[in-house]
């Protein structure tokens, strides 16, 4: 996603066990009891109403000392096309520069005197104008939010500025590997499928947006049936319904009815090279997953951080074929998990990766080693939910694509409920027909080692 991880033999899972894992084991598994907090008492703290069409979120922090917004609008990839690719982002980023009351030098001294910060981002899934700010100048910047989300003033200095700015990341895009394996991913791997539109734009779409595109592309998203409004902090959720009232719900209601993003479908194991004279190989693996909503989501999310341990013990510590291997479960509406190896050996690195995906399949995990894994996500999600801001990211991520916000505070819950015939069934379903995308030398690829792969039939 583009808004664009890791216990001693004794606590047998499989056959091994990653010693890496052994400091954050004996961490996480003192909170492993920890209980995750009663549902109702969490949801109690959000209040959620309805302005002109737009849903709303306050989340109550009481004494916290800063307050957290979003406005995302929702679509991400199937709100443009190949050939308006980036147009999005590009008025976000153009809008925040300055608005028809706040131009960019007062903008500038206002959010200085406050203490406040406007951003925007942007991903296959939404976008968001996000704001920051102290709470004892909350409403002042609320006042200048509204007006940058409603009124941008497309300046065409601004937006010339941001265009060169967005030009230059493009064009160095793909000369670090690592994002250029992203890119090669999103071209190939999601050919036909709206991911594919690369939601940053090219350097042949964003250097023909004039103002005038800018506007009408932001007339056409804001509008409150495409939006969702997130607030974090010690807010008074019944005072700030007015002040949405008198802002965001003068804006026109809209008819959006977003679509359910198609699943990605890779169907057999496949490779695709490319050349590139490199001192290593750069190896990034993808498979089909599930997405946030889904029933499989938490099992896969702890099959893949078991995963990611192993490789990272055979990889590295056992074998000394790479320094960082990888394993991740990306968090998209339609989802992938991927496997990651940086490498001068990629045939034996991609091997032993193979092999322990096949190791999760015909293996249960020790139920004590599944506690200690509960603890170690416990630990995790609690740093992760530390600011206002990632609360409020976390509460329109599962809104948006996670079958509603209330199961921001399931997560813990569930990935306790997991149990080992869950996991093995999970990496059965989903670790095969693995897609391969290689930057570094087609002459020392062994094919039949990256695409000798279990395929749909499970054989």
């Amino acid at each position: 996603m583009r808004f664009r991880a890791i216990i001693v033999n004794s606590f047998s899972v499989l056959p091994r066990v990653s010693r890496a894992l052994l400091p954050l084991f004996l961490v996480t598994a003192v909170f492993s009891q920890a209980s995750s907090g009663n549902l109702e008492e969490q949801a109690a703290l959000v209040t959620e109403f309805e302005v002109n069409g737009l849903k709303v979120l306050v989340k109550k922090r009481p004494s916290a000392a800063t307050v957290a917004a979003g406005l995302f609008i929702r679509g991400g990839a199937r709100n443009v096309t190949a050939e308006n690719a980036g147009i999005e982002s590009l008025m976000l980023e153009t809008a925040v520069e300055g608005s028809a009351n706040f131009p960019r030098e007062e903008l500038r001294k206002r959010l200085a005197n406050t203490g406040t910060e406007i951003g925007a981002g942007i991903n296959s899934d939404y976008s968001v104008l996000s704001m920051g700010s102290t709470r004892e100048h909350f409403q002042e910047s609320w006042r200048i939010f509204a007006d940058i989300a409603m009124n941008p003033k497309f300046d065409p200095a601004d937006l010339e500025r941001v265009r060169e700015r967005i030009l230059t990341g493009l064009r160095e895009a793909e000369t670090d590997n690592d994002n250029f394996l992203e890119i090669l991913q999103e071209r190939i791997v999601y050919r036909g499928h709206p991911y594919s539109t690369d939601v940053r734009g090219t350097l042949q779409t964003i250097p023909k947006f004039q103002v005038k595109d800018l506007r009408g592309f932001h007339g056409q998203v804001m509008q409150t049936s495409r939006l969702l409004l997130v607030v974090v902090g010690d807010v008074d959720a019944e005072e700030f319904r007015g002040w949405v009232e008198r802002s965001l719900g003068n804006l026109p209601k809209g008819g959006y009815d977003p679509a359910a993003v198609p699943e990605i479908k890779i169907e057999k194991p496949a490779l695709d090279i490319t050349r590139r004279q490199l001192p290593t190989n750069y190896v990034q693996g993808v498979f089909n997953a599930p997405g946030l909503g889904h029933q499989d989501y938490y099992p896969m999310k702890i099959a893949v951080a078991i995963l990611q341990a192993q490789v990272f013990q055979e990889v590295r510590v056992e074998r000394q074929l790479s320094y960082a291997p990888n394993a991740e479960l990306n968090t998209n509406a339609a989802n992938t998990g991927f496997i990651y190896v940086t490498t001068v050996n990629p045939n034996e690195a991609v091997g032993v990766m193979l092999d322990e995906m096949e190791t999760l399949k015909n293996r249960l995990v020790n139920e004590r080693f599944l506690s200690g894994i509960s603890g170690h996500f416990l630990t995790l999600h609690y740093i992760d939910q530390e600011t206002n801001a990632a609360q409020a990211r976390e509460l329109a991520k599962y809104e948006l694509i996670g079958g509603g916000w209330r199961n921001a505070f399931l997560f813990l819950d569930k990935i306790k409920a997991v149990r080992p015939e869950q996991i093995q069934a999970v990496a059965r379903k989903y670790f095969r027909n693995i897609h391969f995308i290689v930057i570094g030398d087609p002459a020392i690829i062994d094919r039949s080692v990256f695409v000798g792969q279990t395929d749909a039939a499970g054989n």
